[in-house]
């Protein structure tokens, strides 16, 4: 797992579980990258690895991506082996005698045919230069081969150059490269005898990507300058070696047969697969430190969040505190408004109270009132004056409640004695037949 890479999404993560448990693969990162190759599609990562494992054809196909550029290769890194195999030599006196006479025909010859291609080049550029659908190239010579030569023959890879480098990198796995060239005398001979062979394309399909092309294609033709090859036919191996993709191996020329071949790449792999362990395992250490910094960035943000929730409940319980403090104020404010408003009131009242009669008054009557704590209140009015000014007599005493009902005790009648907007004034205590003495009692309603 690369920095680069991002974190997995929860459906990813699934995929990857489900993937590891079906195929078996222990390494994670292993079973992460086969996902990637694959663009996520298990269905086809698991099928591929299962083919791959029975040296069967791939059934997934990597979209070709014209802007996909391949990663710098080194074409000549230190320890290069490079193998030459020469050509079919004559043999007996004929032959070597046709062969001995025929050099100066074939140099003047392929002089000729040089100087001529030089020509004609200046009128009319090779049209191999300019590669349009490198994609393309590499199906069609896929599909001649297999018309030509029939379906036994390693796993095609089925992409541009530039994308089996980049699988390559990314699933740290050699990429063997083929050059087809149909002009060359051995081409035909070797492909049925060599590429067809089971032998080796059990090998190259359970150890390697194997990437191939006509070189009178586009796509082939530019590989072909790349890589420089100087003879048919022509094999590269690829690996990731020092952090770049290098060519470990040239294989040139005339193959005497599969076992042969097979041979030297098992020598070729076996040489350069401590530079695989070394990718791998410093891949391992990475995605190790990646997800040891994701655990840690993880409880970072959870300690953080903790501490914003920590944080936040204290502002909501500041506010709430601040909110509470500002409705007691609001609260003792319309108290202290209301009994200013009830001391103004009182004192209004208090003067609508008419003066007490005298005892010899013969109209007057004795009102005694006991209040809710147990106190006794003596006032004397006029039989014919309003009830209202015993309730503001009652009202305005301080040993009185604000809001309250004069009863009488027996029979229990509560006196209509407080006056109210839109109603008739009370009755005179007369008219209510009280007598000319009274025991009344002051009941708290808020009690």
């Amino acid at each position: 797992m690369e920095d680069s890479q991002d974190h997995l999404s929860p459906e990813q993560t699934d995929k990857l579980l489900q993937f590891q448990d079906l195929t078996g693969i222990e390494q994670m990162q292993r079973c992460r990258e086969i996902l990637e190759s694959h663009d996520w599609n298990i269905e086809a990562a698991v099928q591929d690895t299962f083919n791959e494992q029975e040296g069967a054809p791939r059934v997934f196909q990597r979209p070709v991506r014209q802007d996909e550029r391949p990663p710098i290769v080194n074409l000549q890194p230190s320890n290069q082996r490079v193998i030459m195999y020469p050509g079919q030599r004559p043999q007996g006196i004929f032959q070597w005698t046709y062969y001995l006479l025929t050099i100066p025909i074939r140099f003047a010859w392929s002089t000729f045919v040089d100087i001529f291609k030089v020509f004609i080049s200046f009128f009319r550029p090779d049209p191999r230069r300019y590669v349009t659908d490198p994609g393309r190239d590499v199906e069609n010579f896929i599909t001649s081969f297999e018309e030509k030569f029939g379906a036994q023959h390693p796993v095609f890879y089925r992409g541009t150059y530039s994308q089996a480098l980049n699988d390559a990198k990314r699933e740290l796995k050699f990429l063997l490269v083929y050059l087809h060239s149909e002009e060359h005398q051995n081409t035909e001979t070797f492909c049925r005898e060599v590429l067809c062979n089971d032998t080796f394309c059990q090998y190259v399909n359970t150890q390697m990507l194997f990437w191939a092309c006509n070189t009178s294609s586009p796509e082939g033709y530019r590989v072909s300058q790349a890589l420089r090859e100087h003879v048919y036919p022509f094999f590269a191996v690829i690996v990731l070696r020092e952090n770049r993709m290098s060519v470990v191996a040239r294989i040139e020329g005339h193959i005497t047969g599969a076992d042969e071949l097979v041979n030297r790449l098992e020598q070729i792999t076996a040489e350069n697969e401590s530079s695989l362990v070394a990718a791998r395992a410093d891949r391992a250490e990475r995605s190790f430190n990646q997800s040891l910094r994701q655990e840690q960035d993880e409880a970072y943000l959870q300690s953080l969040q903790a501490d914003q929730e920590k944080e936040r409940k204290k502002r909501e319980e500041r506010q709430r505190e601040e909110e509470e403090a500002k409705r007691l104020r609001q609260l003792e404010e319309e108290k202290e408004q209301q009994y200013l408003q009830r001391e103004q009131r009182k004192s209004e009242l208090e003067r609508e109270i008419p003066s007490e009669p005298e005892t010899s008054n013969p109209d007057s009557i004795r009102i005694l009132l006991k209040t809710p704590a147990g106190g006794r209140i003596e006032r004397r009015f006029l039989m014919t004056q309003s009830m209202k000014f015993l309730y503001y007599f009652v009202f305005c005493h301080k040993d009185c409640p604000d809001d309250f009902q004069i009863m009488t005790n027996y029979p229990k009648r509560t006196l209509p004695c407080e006056p109210k907007d839109g109603e008739a004034e009370p009755p005179s205590f007369r008219e209510f037949g009280l007598g000319k003495s009274e025991m009344l009692f002051v009941h708290d309603n808020d009690a």
